[in-house]
């Protein structure tokens, strides 16, 4: 009976576990707090914060039980996303699209940062793609590229969606002066129905015949749109923006969060890849900031430099930034709904560069 009482005990968690599962046991919790105490991002937080616990529950290996054990219930729910939004703000000023572009800068500037610094290109694309701070993207590409990597690029590519708050508004202050952040701009032009239901299509024929790659994420991106401006699918629309979307981001962002296991996630590899990571973010930031201030060189009607930094993915955040910084400004300047052009441009931006990087890799 004692045999068997103390081989059970050497079977528990509390006998397997070793620091590295602590110190990311304690990285859970403390995700879980700021989703639901500081509401950072709690859709997200909450779900990868509890899967870190999940991930991090020492088990005996071969058991069938964790997430990169073959035939395990987390290993066969282990998939990406994709999205419903709007395009009119961006079909209202399409020029504003070219702040999306140039947010991607960001992505490309890290790819070749990892390169130097001596990860393999697979992994350096990886690693790039986090300045997009756009989840899903980050996902698929690592999934294709690097799947050993997955777990801390998913969480850098979320933590950094989720600070956007924090790490965005002084790159946006020291780039701009108080009279560019005091432009105001012109009420947008109010886009037809019939813009809005052909430019999903035309949308997608166009960017995924110039990045065929991208088909998986722009595919579902576009098709969310056309149901939600259709009309005629409205239960449909209705479905894919609550109950499959929400169902997606519970298992999704549990998974993420259960891949983080200790011996994969707390490696001097993945420090690198959380520095990378917030430098490709702030350099999209920056690059988006500055191209709106180069743009207004041009044009007659001139845009709020702040807007730039909505260029890249993370919808709405960015947005939401945009009008915070610029409200402490000026409150009665409105800025979200221009902000979200470039903010949605990013989506399709990072998607068709998460897709060259692919495709360069596949060469």
């Amino acid at each position: 009976m004692t045999d068997l009482f103390m081989e059970f005990l050497s079977n528990t968690g509390f006998a397997l576990v070793d620091y590295r599962n602590i110190i990311m046991l304690l990285v859970g919790i403390i995700i879980v707090y700021l989703g639901v105490a500081k509401q950072y991002e709690p859709l997200l937080l909450v779900p990868i914060g509890f899967g870190i616990l999940i991930g991090n529950i020492t088990i005996i290996k071969d058991f069938g039980l964790g997430i990169y054990e073959s035939g395990s219930f987390l290993n066969y729910v282990y998939y990406g996303v994709g999205a419903l939004t709007d395009f009119s703000t961006m079909l209202a000023r399409p020029v504003l699209m070219l702040l999306g572009a140039a947010a991607q800068i960001g992505i490309f500037t890290t790819f070749l940062g990892a390169l130097a610094i001596g990860f393999p290109p697979n992994e350096a694309a990886s690693i790039g793609i986090i300045g997009g701070a756009d989840g899903p993207t980050a996902i698929f590409l690592t999934a294709m590229l690097a799947p050993r990597l997955i777990g801390p690029i998913a969480v850098a590519a979320y933590s950094y969606m989720a600070l956007v708050p924090v790490i965005q508004p002084p790159i946006m202050r020291l780039l701009t002066t108080r009279k560019e952040r005091l432009i105001k701009m012109e009420e947008p032009r109010e886009v037809s129905k019939r813009e809005k239901i052909i430019f999903p299509i035309v949308g997608f024929l166009l960017c995924c015949f110039l990045a065929p790659a991208a088909l998986p994420l722009l595919g579902m991106l576009f098709f969310g749109n056309l149901l939600k401006e259709c009309v005629v699918v409205e239960r449909l629309a209705k479905t894919a923006r609550t109950s499959l979307i929400d169902i997606v981001t519970i298992l999704l962002g549990v998974t993420v969060g259960a891949s983080t296991q200790a011996d994969v996630f707390l490696t001097r590899q993945s420090i690198g890849i959380f520095a990378l990571g917030a430098f490709s973010f702030a350099i999209a930031t920056a690059t988006g900031v500055i191209f709106a201030k180069i743009m207004n060189l041009f044009l007659r009607k001139k845009i709020n430099p702040l807007i730039g930094a909505a260029g890249v993915s993370a919808v709405p955040n960015s947005a939401r930034v945009v009008q915070m910084v610029g409200q402490k400004e000026d409150p009665t300047n409105f800025l979200l709904m221009h902000a979200m052009a470039p903010n949605i441009s990013g989506v399709i931006g990072s998607a068709i560069a998460a897709a060259i990087l692919w495709s360069f890799m596949s060469l």
